[in-house]
């Protein structure tokens, strides 16, 4: 038989169904999308061809008070919308939060204070009168270097698919559209406008959690898929989203991502943005060239109407027709006397410190440099502990690398209302303790460095790497990075510093893996704490981890390599004049799955973090059976009840056997038969216990028939392989501390 391999509802092939130009209208099956579809029929039939094309446009890139806007409707009360970046916050206003990126989400492992984190952007976007914020950003970390893989949520389709569900339903509860972007295989900078991405029906990308969430938008791409523009795909869009997946909203392009008219609105899309061909153009190849190709017969007025009708009822699905804020700002004009200057940030300041500290990774601490316990004397080194000489958002949407670092740039940001240092952070503690805290803020400067450092109890070294959006160029680095390297003479400052204190504490500030393995296994070095990216707070949630006011419970969403050859896919750096070929010939092995897959030893892990207590796992327990399933093929086949039933219930103990409280971030890996040819490993389920000093808890997590599944490319069903799945339960990807099987 012939199979496809699918992981946590992942999204592998887009071209084997071929669905020509059929409309694909929305089934509504569930009972909320039900209820808006009835009332966005009934405002649709009211509205002339016109009207419901206006929905479908963008009012232009200089026109409006938001990134992007739909203009109003006053005869059935719609007042129009509101479509605002970023995925970490407001972007261009003030009164805002900053929030951590969404590669630190990904590294807490915990999905309540995921949901929390969207539940206070949703807070923050509604008080500014924004309908639709623009994320979360769901691309895999498919090239390390690649430059937005900090807004999202790592390399392993499961953790990304289960954060972005989190993100969706905490920013819709709060009744503000989320958009999932971008859709699809849009996983580096260089070319993205003219590249084609070229994938086999073996790869991973998005999944059907997304759907599930009932988000309501997604945001299809730049680049090409197989030669096809992703914003007039029929087999992604019409087939993949709206036929298999069932995904009853709408798709909007990325700005200026439309390239035609009547072949993007048959395959697909619904909405183009931010309206015209390109900035301050009259020409939009929607708005009137969409009217004509409804009078010519080239678009049909039952494909009109679905578009209309999928966008009103995203707006109705929220329920932003009643009582929705309208919008107090301009984004484009700070001088604007629309600017109000709301103040939304709540107490969101303390969420956002407490997420800082749950997603700093400790990856290592020899001789228990960690916590620190009243030092006499700290010596703080290097620029990614201090401020930015121009303020914290001296950059435009932070496009450089100065201070500590906690985003990355480009659309993807927000203002800081703040930002804390490190090193401010780091003196208003120790003020406590009487420590004498040195500074040397020069990264070129190692003997300055090195004379700091000299005879200090510890020592901190503060690193960064950055990365952003194409469009800008920071040191050289145009959207994605150069290199795995540490910026600013990072390496050099680090073993500087060790070579005259034994007790070197690196601190990383980075978007993505950096390449370590020049220094950490220096003995002098004793501590490694990976921080991120963390947001407003950086400062102070690090300083709460370095203390031991917060036990470290972060985990590597990622892999880091001893070399950069060692991962699977690169970012291609050609320049072309025609359009750029990107192979997706790794398959489904990216990050671990590759790792595993070619038997290649990583400096540290998927998966890996320490924490200031030990934990012990026991009594593992598998029951239940995948039997008796019979998902449906056809239209929602990927969200078929059956198939999601939750079937199979692994249990285990996990103790504590420290002195210290504590999250253990439990991980459960499936090993399918051989006859899935699937990756060695693959997550499937995780959670954050908190455990006191001796205390037991039962952790028990849950498998669906579709964990198990594969897809019959022949029978076009899902289909469980003959087989035993090995269920490996462990600390991270490769300390696994329990073992089972499932039969299948």
């Amino acid at each position: 038989m012939v199979f496809r391999l699918w992981s946590a509802c992942v999204w592998l092939i887009y071209g084997a169904a071929a669905f020509g130009s059929v409309q694909v209208h929305a089934q509504v099956n569930n009972e909320k999308w039900q209820q808006a579809y009835a009332k966005a029929k009934t405002a649709v039939a009211n509205l002339t061809l016109s009207q419901k094309v206006s929905l479908t446009t963008g009012e232009g890139f200089f026109i409006g008070n938001c990134t992007g806007n739909i203009p109003a409707i006053p005869s059935i009360n719609f007042p129009g919308l509101c479509l605002e970046d970023s995925a970490l916050g407001v972007r261009n206003v003030d009164g805002n939060s900053a929030f951590p990126a969404g590669i630190n989400m990904a590294a807490t492992f915990d999905r309540s204070l995921i949901n929390q984190r969207g539940v206070a952007m949703g807070q923050e976007f509604r008080g500014k009168g924004v309908n639709i914020q623009l994320g979360p950003f769901v691309n895999i970390m498919r090239a390390p270097a690649a430059g937005r893989n900090w807004e999202g949520f790592g390399g392993d389709p499961y953790l990304s698919g289960e954060a972005a569900y989190e993100t969706i339903t905490g920013i819709q509860s709060q009744g503000v559209q989320a958009v999932v972007k971008h859709f699809i295989n849009n996983e580096q900078e260089h070319s993205r406008a003219i590249s084609t991405s070229d994938v086999d029906d073996r790869n991973t990308k998005y999944t059907c959690t997304l759907v599930q969430a009932n988000v309501a938008s997604f945001m299809c791409s730049y680049n090409q898929i197989n030669s096809s523009y992703a914003c007039e795909n029929n087999n992604t869009l019409n087939g993949l989203l709206k036929h298999e997946l069932a995904f009853q909203g709408y798709v909007m392009s990325d700005w200026f991502a439309t390239h035609s008219t009547a072949p993007a609105a048959n395959n697909g899309l619904d909405m183009t943005m931010p309206g015209e061909v390109f900035p301050g153009s009259l020409v939009s190849f929607f708005g009137l060239s969409l009217q004509l190709a409804v009078d010519v017969g080239d678009v049909s007025h039952d494909r009109i109407d679905d578009m209309a009708t999928r966008i009103l009822a995203a707006w109705y699905l929220l329920g932003q027709d009643q009582d929705f804020p309208t919008v107090n700002f301009n984004s484009k004009d700070a001088n604007s006397n629309i600017n109000k200057h709301v103040n939304v940030q709540g107490n969101h300041a303390s969420l956002i410190r407490t997420i800082g500290a749950a997603s700093t990774v400790l990856l290592k601490n020899e001789r228990n440099a960690l916590p620190l316990r009243a030092p006499k004397s700290v010596a703080v080194i290097g620029s990614g502990a201090g401020a930015n000489p121009d303020g914290p958002n001296g950059c435009s949407d932070r496009s450089c690398n100065k201070g500590v670092l906690a985003m990355g740039w480009g659309s993807g940001t927000a203002n800081f209302p703040y930002l804390t240092t490190p090193l401010d952070a780091l003196t208003n503690r120790s003020a406590l303790d009487g420590t004498n805290i040195t500074s040397s803020l020069s990264d070129d400067d190692t003997k300055a460095a090195a004379k700091a450092a000299a005879g200090k109890d510890v020592a901190f070294v503060f690193i960064t790497a950055d990365s952003g959006e194409d469009g800008y160029i920071v040191e050289w680095n145009a959207g994605d990075r150069n290199d795995l390297n540490a910026w600013h003479n990072g390496d050099n400052l680090v073993k500087a510093v060790a070579a005259v204190n034994n007790n070197t504490i690196v601190v990383v500030n980075t978007v993505g893996p950096i390449i370590v393995d020049g220094w950490i296994d220096n003995p002098n070095i004793t501590g490694l704490v990976w921080s991120g990216l963390p947001g407003q707070e950086a400062g102070n949630s690090l300083v709460d981890v370095l203390y031991g006011a917060y036990n470290p419970s972060g985990r590597l969403p990622y892999t880091i390599a001893k070399s950069a050859d060692d991962y699977s896919a690169k970012v291609n750096y050609d320049l072309h004049l025609t359009t750029l070929h990107i192979p997706y010939t790794e398959g489904l092995f990216v990050d671990y799955r590759h790792f595993d897959q070619a038997n290649i030893a990583p400096r540290f892990e998927f998966g890996f973090g320490l924490s200031y207590t030990t934990f012990a796992y026991s009594g593992l327990s598998i029951t239940g059976s995948a039997a008796g399933g019979n998902p449906r093929s056809g239209y929602g086949a990927s969200l078929d009840d059956n198939l999601h039933e939750k079937v199979i219930t692994v249990s285990f103990t996990v103790k504590n056997n420290g002195t210290d409280a504590g999250h253990e971030i439990t991980q459960l890996y499936l090993s399918p038969p051989a006859s899935a040819n699937s990756p060695p490993k693959l997550l499937k389920g995780f959670d954050s216990v908190l455990l006191e000093p001796g205390q037991s808890q039962t952790v028990q997590l849950q498998l669906s028939r579709y964990d198990l599944s594969i897809w019959n490319i022949v029978t076009q069903r899902w289909e469980i392989p003959s087989g035993d799945t090995a269920v490996l339960v462990g600390a991270s990807s490769r300390d696994i501390r329990l073992t089972g099987n499932i039969h299948n």
